[in-house]
């Protein structure tokens, strides 16, 4: 028999996705499969439409906004499955693409989590900027993606089509044992949303776990359903929550010193933002170094008890993904020097 398979969707006022993405979840090819809707609070009518639409649907309703982290993690510790797949409400699927992660994760017991090829929903030919082909760090632990670094987003042309241990899963549509869930804690609620999937994901590999890219299935996501690049709280999530990930998650003898050099690289994205005239977003960077801070001594007591050495770690390019975007102007991934 398959392992079971929980196919859980956050939705915070998002009637309009859902009523345009479900039908596709619900026609999934998968013996062994149950569909949840986690809500965090909606009142936009999203929660009584899958109640009347969706009769087979289970819905699990938080009190409030807990946001993406804390809201999956209060939804999922009222579901029992072999598997987790956190999808988000902003995808499209196809029948078959369950299976093939499936497998993949069956073959080895240390693989935690997986992500199968992420494409723009707008754009089928083409890989979408939240997951793409599986996710990676930079030297100074800036996140891209195989098929998209920063803004460059690249066509596929099956030129990512091997199964590829990766740094980290996108949570658009995060595939995770319910085993190596609960065995590292879930998410950080305290992150909100964003970068909270490259802590989870950091946290299974300091336990010597895998996390893997499936070429063998694929999803189509929108992006941005929640907050969008314009949003300048956006920007403060992800320069504040990739400080604090990083604080958490390295060893003692990097830890200062690589947060140090990362608040020289933010800095040179804040006047960037300011010569734009783009104040709301350089201020959002100064407001994100100043709750890091608040947060120090918070941050300190979550660090795990073991952190492998960041440049061991499979998915870790040993040189500047800033330097290499914005000096040497690689576009692509597969055209990166370094050994990934």
């Amino acid at each position: 028999m398959k392992p079971s398979v929980a196919v859980v969707i956050l939705n915070w006022n998002g009637k309009r996705l859902l009523q345009q993405f479900l039908p596709s979840v619900v026609n999934s090819n998968y013996p062994n499969l149950q569909i949840v809707v986690g809500d965090n609070c909606s009142n936009d009518g999203s929660v009584e439409f899958v109640k009347t639409t969706y009769p087979l649907i289970t819905v699990l309703q938080n009190k409030r906004n807990y946001g993406f982290a804390e809201g999956y993690n209060r939804v999922l510790a009222q579901v029992t499955a072999d598997y987790y797949v956190l999808l988000n409400s902003d995808v499209e699927v196809p029948q078959d693409w369950i299976t093939p992660v499936i497998n993949l994760m069956e073959t080895d017991e240390q693989i935690a989590a997986a992500q199968p090829k992420i494409k723009w929903q707008l754009d089928k030919t083409q890989y979408e900027y939240a997951g793409a082909a599986g996710g990676f760090l930079d030297k100074y632990a800036f996140p891209f993606c195989r098929g998209r670094i920063f803004d460059a987003v690249e066509k596929d042309l099956a030129q990512y089509d091997d199964v590829k241990e990766v740094f980290w899963a996108s949570g658009a549509a995060l595939f995770i044992k319910s085993t190596a869930w609960k065995a590292v804690g879930g998410l950080d609620g305290d992150l909100f949303a964003h970068m909270e999937e490259i802590d989870l994901c950091w946290r299974l590999k300091n336990k010597g776990y895998k996390v893997m890219f499936c070429p063998d299935a694929e999803v189509y996501h929108v992006g941005g359903g929640s907050l969008n690049a314009t949003n300048p709280f956006k920007t403060f999530l992800n320069f504040r929550n990739n400080l604090v990930i990083m604080q958490k998650n390295l060893p003692k003898a990097e830890v200062f010193q690589m947060i140090f050099i990362r608040f020289f690289i933010d800095f040179a994205a804040l006047i960037h933002f300011l010569i734009k005239g783009e104040t709301k977003f350089a201020w959002a960077v100064s407001k994100a170094h100043i709750d890091f801070f608040k947060r120090l001594k918070e941050t300190n007591r979550k660090r795990t008890t073991v952190q492998l050495p960041y440049y061991q770690h499979k998915g870790v390019l040993q040189s500047s993904i800033v330097y290499n975007y914005f000096i040497k102007k690689i576009k692509s991934f597969n055209h990166l020097t370094d050994s990934l």
